[in-house]
């Protein structure tokens, strides 16, 4: 490997603060927050939007959405004209 060229790979923090989840993984990404980690060291943090503690797949708290509607609202506006 040539020396200089690659981005650090070290342990990063993301947390979900929707769902009050966290874990620690090793990334190359660049934050400017950091965290006390629960065994007292200190890593970068990055807060993400979404992980599985809340998305709606993994909780199985899916949204059912009324396509049978839609489709029929479709085929009322781009229907073939006699």
């Amino acid at each position: 490997m040539r020396q200089g060229i690659h981005p650090e790979y070290r342990p990063v923090v993301f947390q979900d603060p929707s769902a009050e989840f966290s874990f620690i993984t090793r990334s190359t990404i660049e934050t400017s927050e950091t965290i006390e980690w629960t065994d007292g060291n200190t890593y970068p943090l990055k807060r993400v939007e979404i992980s599985a503690a809340s998305h709606p797949y993994f909780t199985g708290k899916m949204k059912m959405v009324d396509t049978a509607g839609r489709v029929d609202r479709y085929n009322r506006r781009y229907a073939k004209k006699k």
